[in-house]
């Protein structure tokens, strides 16, 4: 009997030696033909990042200009972190980046944003311009620096997150069963509940007059859970512990988008004099898209040409441009044909109007980039796919837009 113990015994050596064998085959230290030592796991495409606010900012913004509202400049000073709290090991435990949150809830509502968070790149051609450096395709060999180029802005938006509470409230329940004869299974049951806080202060300044027309002060709660279940048992000398468990936490970034989101939405409509959400009521009946021509997602100036309805419904698609679900991208789909080089790009007539940018009466013709040698001056620059100026981000830079 003591013979098949000793066996039994180095057979679940053996097994557990596999099963760790299989896991580390996993991870090997020769990289592979494709140069990875391992892949990565994980096929979650990128999808849009809304709030419960960001139908009502777009909304409001398509509210606006099928009134022919205004939007009003607006930039976007320092919204910073005001708590106090960092983790020894983590850093700091709120976002860094509400400024970045707000720029995108103005975009969503319609204003016209002028950036005063980051001009390092403006500032720097600026210069290079003002020493006859730096010049533009197709126009006079230097950039001219002209009086009033850059617009003002009207209103800014400066603040901060000034609360974070934790553990406002919480809860719990912890529970074992079993009988008192120790061969007899034992269970075990625990769930826990917290409640903690987050809490902003803004406030929207005229840049002109430095007066304060809005303030606006919001927290949110946040809710996390944990909950865990297991059993120990004894069978055929065999011992058994088994647990399983759960731990969620409400994302606390989020939460300081939402309440960035909800600020900007109470301050936009107060500037375009909205003051309630019954003006989506009206496209929700019609069966309509309250969205218009922005979406959760963001909002952007359309190129020229550009279906602005299907852009938009195409950025909040989690299928589209990923390699795995992109049916065209699969090979599924045969792509459309290419149009020719030398066909010009027209703007519709009956463009949609976006705020801030005066569309043109009628089509102006984009004239076809000629296909000539390069010259090494001209190489040496980076040009946009359809010609248009030199530009060091990824904005767009519309050449039919007449200036602010």
């Amino acid at each position: 009997m003591s013979a098949f113990k000793k066996i039994s015994g180095l057979m679940r050596a053996a097994s557990v030696l596999a099963l760790a064998g299989a896991l580390s085959a996993c991870v090997s230290p020769n990289a592979g033909k494709d140069g990875l030592y391992a892949s990565p796991i994980g096929n979650a495409p990128v999808t849009a990042n809304p709030t419960p606010y960001s139908q009502a900012l777009v909304c409001i913004g398509e509210h606006a200009r099928s009134r022919q509202l205004t939007g009003p400049r607006v930039a976007v000073g320092r919204i910073l972190d005001y708590t106090g709290k960092v983790d020894v090991e983590g850093g700091r435990r709120i976002t860094q980046g509400a400024s970045l949150m707000a720029i995108t809830a103005f975009a969503k509502s319609g204003a016209r944003l002028v950036e005063r968070f980051d001009t390092s790149v403006s500032e720097l051609e600026l210069r290079y311009a003002n020493n006859r450096l730096i010049s533009d395709e197709n126009q006079t060999p230097v950039r001219p620096i002209l009086a009033g180029q850059v617009p003002g802005s009207d209103y800014y938006l400066v603040g901060g997150i000034t609360e974070l509470n934790y553990n406002i409230r919480s809860g719990g329940i912890d529970a074992s069963i079993g009988d008192v004869t120790p061969s007899d299974p034992k269970f075990s049951f625990s769930g826990k509940q917290f409640v903690m806080n987050v809490g902003l202060d803004l406030r929207l300044v005229s840049t002109k007059t430095l007066e304060v027309v809005d303030v606006v002060s919001y927290q949110k709660q946040i809710i996390g859970r944990e909950v865990r279940a297991g059993v120990f048992a004894f069978s055929n000398d065999n011992v058994f512990d088994v647990g399983a468990g759960e731990r969620a936490l409400e994302p606390i970034q989020m939460a300081v988008r939402a309440g960035v989101e909800r600020a900007v939405v109470e301050m936009m409509s107060n500037l375009y004099g909205i003051e309630d959400s019954s003006v989506c009521a009206d496209a929700l009946k019609a069966g309509g898209d309250p969205m218009g021509n922005g979406n959760v997602s963001g909002n952007y100036r359309p190129a020229q040409g550009s279906n602005v309805a299907a852009q938009s419904a195409r950025r909040v698609n989690q299928d589209s441009w990923h390699e795995g679900r992109d049916a065209v991208l699969r090979g599924r789909i045969n792509p459309p044909a290419p149009e020719s080089d030398t066909k010009p790009a027209t703007r519709p007539a009956n463009s949609p109007v976006v705020a801030g940018v005066t569309a043109p009466a009628t089509s102006t013709p984009v004239a076809a980039e000629t296909k000539s040698t390069p010259s090494r001056t001209a190489s040496a620059r980076p040009t946009s796919q359809r010609g248009g100026p030199a530009i060091l981000v990824s904005a767009p830079v519309l050449r039919g837009a007449s200036k602010e």
